[in-house]
C-alpha cells in the first residue's frame, strides 16, 4: 500500500508518495514519487477543483500477462533447482535473473544494459517486487557464469517435461529446422559457437550461431532445440542431433512418429539412421534440379489436394489457383520411397515474374559485354575470359548459365561477341516454377496428408521468424561474447518463444485468436496509475480501463478490470 512519507533536508520538511514491499524477505522502497514541500502541496489543492493531484504511469498489461503464464511453469524455480542459491549470495537467484531476462524478452527485448533502465519504466514493483539496481548488465554475468553448459541442458530438459504437463500433444509428427543469427563479436574473440559461414540475413562479414528446433505440429510448441558452431552445414547438424530429436518426438509424441525436415537435410547416412529404427518415419523436401524426371511431368496427371486454402480459393471461384499434386514412386537413400510433386500455380506466377526481371537484367549486362568487347576494352579481350565473367553474373544473380548462348568470332584480328536466347533452356526453367517434390517413406499416407504435413513446416519457420523479431524474443544480433553467455541467452530466448505461444494456444482456447505480437501490443496500452487525491493521506494505484481486445483478453486468461482493480473472474 502507498503511504505519505516525510523527508527533512536542512531543516525543511519535503514530502514524497511511497511504495514499500519485500525483496529477499526484506522490506524495501519499489516505488517513490517526489510530491514538494508543504507549500507547493498547499498550492497544488488550491489550483483546482480537481481532487487528483498527482499521477504516476507506468507499463503494466503486457508485464503482468508475461508474468502471469510464467506462473504456469515457473522457469526460476527449475533453474534454482539445477543452480542452487549460495550459501552467502545475496540478491535475486541465477533463477529470477533469468525470468527477468525473460519477460523482457515477451514484452519489448532490450540489452542487458538497457534492461535496469526499461524495468524502471514499467509496474515490475506491483508484478514481481525486485531491487531494480541489481538488474545491471554486470550482475547478469556474474550470474550466469555459474550456469555450465550441462546445467543448460538439464534446465532445457525439464522446462520442455513442464511443458508438455501443461499441454499435452498427441502429435505424431514434429517440423525440424535450422536457422542462423549473427553477433557483432569481434574476429579475434575466442568463441566455439560464433563461426562465420552462409547467412541467412546476407551478413557473411559477421560471426553467427546457429539453432536448430524441433515443434510440434498439433501445438506449435517447441521440445527440442540446440544451438551449434555457425559454421556447420544443415545435414551434418541433423546428424549430430538427430538421436536427441528421436528421443523428444517419442517422449512427447505417440509411439509411432514422423519427423518433418527441409531438403538441405536429407543426407544419405541421415535416412540410413531413420531406417533402422522402429516407429520413425520421415517427410522431406528434394530439390527439383536432382529430379529432373519429376518437374517435367504434364500438368494433365496432377489432382488437386484437399487443404483449407484450396478450400477458400474454392469459396472465392479461383479453382485455377489451387495447389495440385501427382504421386508415384522411387528408389532414393537405397530404398523404394512414396513421392509427391506438387504444383501452386500462385508461386509459380511471382517466380516467373521475379526470373523475367532477372532476364531482362542479364540480357542489358550482355549488351555492356558485348559492347566492351567491340571495343577491345582492357580485360574483354580474351574469349575464356569473357565467357567466365558471364558466369559470374549469371552466379551472383542466382540463374542458370545456360539460358543464352554466347558465339565468339576473330574479325580484323579482333574479337567480335554475339548471343542470342536459349527458348528451350528458358522454358525448362520455368517449367520448374512453383514445383515441390517431397519424398517419404510413409506409404500407408495419402497424397493429402503427405502435403499437408509439409505444408504445416510453417510453424517452425514462423518460430524462427518470432525470434528474429526486433521487439519480441529478438534473438539477434547476439551481443554476447563468450560461448557461455550466448547458451544463457538462446535459453531465455527459446522459453519466451515457448511462452508466447502457450499464450496464444490458452487465448485460442478461451475462443479469442490472436496473434502474441498483437496480445502484447494491446496490453503494452494497459497502464498501472498511481493517483494521489490533495483529500487523501494515502495514494491509491489504478488500472486504466480497458479497451475492447484488452478486456477480451484479460477475460481470456480469467481476468478483469473492476473500479480500476485487476480481479479474477469467479468460475
Amino acid at each position: 500500500m502507498a503511504h505519505l512519507h516525510k523527508k527533512m533536508k536542512k531543516g525543511r520538511p519535503y514530502y514524497y508518495v511511497r511504495e514499500m514491499a519485500r525483496v529477499d524477505g526484506k522490506p524495501k522502497v519499489t516505488n517513490q514519487v517526489y510530491l514538494g514541500s508543504p507549500e507547493r502541496i498547499m498550492a497544488l489543492a488550491k489550483g483546482s477543483g480537481s481532487s487528483l493531484k498527482k499521477i504516476q504511469v507506468q507499463e503494466f498489461g503486457a508485464l503482468w500477462l508475461a508474468n502471469l503464464i510464467d506462473q504456469d511453469v515457473g522457469i526460476a524455480q527449475i533453474v534454482d533447482k539445477t543452480v542452487p542459491k549460495g550459501k552467502n549470495e545475496t540478491g535475486p537467484s541465477v533463477g529470477e535473473y533469468f525470468l527477468y531476462a525473460v519477460l523482457n524478452r515477451m514484452v519489448d527485448a532490450t540489452s542487458k544494459r538497457s534492461l535496469a533502465g526499461w524495468y524502471g519504466k514499467t509496474a515490475i514493483q506491483q508484478i514481481r517486487p525486485v531491487d531494480i539496481k541489481t538488474l545491471s548488465s554486470e550482475k547478469f554475468w556474474k550470474k550466469w557464469d555459474r550456469v555450465s553448459q550441462s546445467q543448460i541442458a538439464s534446465i532445457a530438459r525439464e522446462f520442455f517435461a513442464r511443458l508438455a504437463q501443461l499441454e499435452v500433444s498427441h502429435s505424431d509428427c514434429f517440423l525440424f529446422d535450422t536457422t542462423n543469427y549473427y553477433t557483432y563479436m569481434a574476429s579475434d574473440t575466442e568463441s566455439d559457437l560464433a563461426q562465420t559461414g552462409k547467412n541467412k540475413e546476407g551478413r557473411y562479414w559477421l560471426r553467427q550461431v546457429g539453432l536448430a528446433l524441433l515443434v510440434a505440429r498439433d501445438t506449435g510448441l517447441p521440445f527440442f532445440y540446440r544451438e551449434y558452431e555457425g559454421n556447420c552445414h544443415d545435414s551434418k547438424v541433423f546428424q549430430c542431433v538427430l538421436e536427441d530429436v528421436l528421443d523428444a518426438m517419442r517422449q512427447y509424441g505417440r509411439p509411432d512418429v514422423t519427423v518433418v525436415v527441409d531438403k538441405g537435410m536429407n543426407s544419405e547416412d541421415v535416412m540410413a539412421v531413420i531406417d533402422a529404427m522402429d516407429n520413425v518415419h520421415f517427410v522431406t523436401s528434394y530439390s527439383p534440379y536432382f529430379a529432373e524426371e519429376l518437374i517435367h511431368v504434364g500438368r494433365d496427371k496432377f489432382v488437386v489436394v484437399v487443404t483449407e486454402k484450396n478450400r477458400r480459393l474454392r469459396e472465392l471461384d479461383r479453382e485455377d489457383d489451387q495447389l495440385i499434386a501427382w504421386r508415384t514412386t522411387g528408389e532414393y537413400w537405397g530404398q523404394t520411397r512414396t513421392v509427391v510433386v506438387t504444383y501452386n500455380p500462385l508461386t509459380a506466377t511471382k517466380q516467373r515474374y521475379k526470373f523475367e526481371a532477372k532476364l531482362r537484367k542479364l540480357q542489358s549486362t550482355l549488351y555492356e559485354i558485348r559492347s566492351k568487347v567491340r571495343s577491345r576494352a582492357a580485360q574483354w579481350r580474351k574469349e575464356d575470359t569473357v565467357r567466365q565473367r558471364y558466369r559470374d553474373i549469371c552466379r551472383d544473380m542466382h540463374l542458370p548459365d545456360n539460358l543464352y548462348d554466347l558465339n565468339f568470332s576473330v574479325e580484323s584480328g579482333c574479337l567480335v561477341m554475339s548471343f542470342r536466347k536459349n527458348q528451350y533452356r528458358i522454358e525448362r526453367h520455368i517449367d520448374r516454377f512453383g514445383k515441390n517434390v517431397l519424398i517419404t517413406d510413409r506409404m500407408d499416407w495419402s497424397t493429402d496428408e503427405i502435403v499437408r504435413v509439409s505444408l504445416d513446416r510453417y510453424m517452425v519457420e514462423q518460430s524462427f521468424r518470432q525470434t528474429k523479431d526486433d521487439d519480441l524474443v529478438s534473438m539477434m544480433p547476439m551481443r554476447h561474447w563468450t560461448d557461455s553467455k550466448i547458451r544463457c541467452h538462446v535459453l531465455c530466448c527459446i522459453v519466451a518463444l515457448s511462452y508466447l505461444r502457450l499464450l496464444e494456444l490458452r487465448l485460442t482456447n478461451a475462443g479469442l485468436k490472436l496473434s502474441a505480437a498483437t496480445v502484447m501490443q494491446e496490453m503494452k496500452a494497459l497502464h498501472s496509475c498511481l493517483c494521489w487525491q490533495a483529500d487523501a493521506r494515502k495514494a491509491v494505484r489504478m488500472l486504466e480501463d480497458p479497451g475492447e481486445t484488452q478486456a477480451q483478453i484479460l477475460k481470456g486468461v480469467g481476468y478483469e478490470v473492476s473500479g480500476g482493480v485487476l480481479q479474477e473472474l469467479s468460475m
